[in-house]
């Protein structure tokens, strides 16, 4: 713990909570297997609370007891104090899985789904991702960027402070330029969020084109533009991500794709083995891949191969319920030592934004623990873009992101589904509120 005897400005103080979910305590990066379930928590004693204060840079300082934190640190120091008396602190949470920018909603799709058309039977229609591409493409960027501020706020409501958002819905590289403009500045002028960036080109393939002339247009057209784009400074983009998927973007195309995307620094984060058993989790495996999202249709032999090299698993719960499809092998995963991420796969097929509700359904639909379920939303969902050395749990010289609770224990967050907007008192980012329900 830091001194700090000659009274340097902090931003923050939080005191008197009852329970602070540090979810690790020993700088470890992810989680997996066995360890997913031991969390740290530290809990108030008769006549002491907990505290935690976060410096002028918006990193944790200092966790501990009042007590300790009194004697540490002088009472004059602190810009703001936070009273968290019978609230729980956790850290706030990582969306590993969001396609967020997009304009259009998909209602009348709801119903066809409820009449029983299936996912494909929509897509294959030319609806699904063609028709929010349609839209996306005539909707002006300020238009896209207020409804996108709007949906991260209200994830940053739930919770979420970090989430790793996706273009895609442009399928030309006008239109995913266009969205990841928007994205490159709510990146850079959103303080309640930090936001990983992903290109997402390869969602569909436009109407007019083959899989083959599509492929081809991602690697000669859209990915130069977006490397000229990130040379001039106009947008930064973190990760790769594409569809693989039977009859949309099969093994050998999401292969150059992914590859191409490598050569150009991007981390390997994408759709494999969500509706048909491709294989795509074999082929991401035999290329590194960091991250797989989705995979419903995981193989054995490929769950052994993300084991070896901790390829991290993200696994969509929103996704498996609204489509009703098989859940992926999650116990299977944890068994064999893949870590295991969540996230809530927000888009116009799958509109949920609030990370609690994300982890209940986790807990009920992949038989997951509490426990494994917030490792999933906090340091492994960190992880899988690349940023667990500064988010994703509650330790001294991490970033001051947290979330305060009045419940119980912790837990009550997420078994007490849907009422995480009665129950979350305060978010914080960096340091400063980000929302504050009183």
């Amino acid at each position: 713990m830091n001194h700090n005897t000659r009274g340097e400005p902090m931003r923050l103080l939080i005191h008197s909570a009852k329970q602070i979910v540090q979810v690790t305590s020993g700088r470890e990066k992810v989680l997996k297997g066995a360890q997913m379930k031991n969390i740290k928590i530290l809990h108030a004693k008769p006549g002491d609370g907990l505290s935690i204060v976060i410096n002028r840079l918006g990193d944790i300082e200092a966790v501990g007891f009042d007590t300790e934190i009194s004697a540490k640190f002088r009472t004059n120091v602190f810009e703001r104090r936070v009273d968290a008396s019978d609230q729980c602190v956790l850290p706030g949470f990582v969306d590993a899985h969001t396609h967020p920018i997009w304009a259009g909603d998909r209602v009348h799709e709801f119903r066809m789904k409820l009449a029983g058309a299936s996912y494909m039977d929509i897509h294959n229609a030319g609806g699904g991702i063609h028709y929010t591409v349609e839209h996306t493409k005539r909707a002006s960027e300020e238009t896209l960027f207020r409804s996108l501020r709007d949906r991260l706020l209200r994830m940053t409501k739930a919770g979420t402070t970090v989430a790793e958002c996706k273009s895609g819905y442009g399928l030309n590289a006008d239109t995913e330029l266009k969205m990841l403009r928007v994205l490159e500045r709510a990146k850079r002028e959103l303080t309640f969020v930090d936001i990983s960036i992903t290109f997402c080109g390869a969602h569909a393939i436009p109407k007019e084109m083959t899989e083959e002339t599509a492929t081809k247009a991602i690697i000669n057209d859209q990915l130069p533009a977006i490397a000229r784009a990130i040379r001039l400074g106009e947008i930064s983009v973190d990760n790769i991500d594409v569809f693989c998927e039977k009859g949309v973007f099969e093994l050998e195309s999401t292969k150059r794709i992914l590859e191409a995307g490598k050569t150009m620094g991007l981390r390997v984060n994408f759709h494999a083995d969500e509706i048909y058993p491709l294989g795509g989790a074999e082929m991401g495996a035999s290329i590194g891949a960091e991250v797989m999202s989705h995979l419903e249709k995981i193989s054995d032999k490929a769950i052994h191969e993300m084991a070896k090299y901790e390829g991290i698993a993200v696994v969509l719960p929103t996704t498996a319920y609204i489509l009703k499809l098989e859940s992926p092998p999650v116990r299977k995963m944890i068994d064999a030592n893949v870590p295991i991420a969540l996230g809530s796969d927000f888009n116009p097929n799958a509109f949920c934004l609030a990370m609690p509700m994300v982890m209940h359904m986790a807990c009920i639909l992949f038989k997951m623990s509490l426990e494994e379920a917030l490792v999933a939303s906090t340091i492994n969902a960190a992880a899988s873009l690349g940023m667990s050395e500064t988010h994703g749990s509650i330790e001294v010289g991490k970033k001051g992101d947290l979330v305060l609770v009045d419940v119980p224990t912790w837990e009550h967050l997420v078994y007490q589904f849907g009422e995480h907007d009665h129950l979350i008192q305060m978010v914080i980012k960096d340091g400063l509120v980000a929302y504050d329900k009183s």
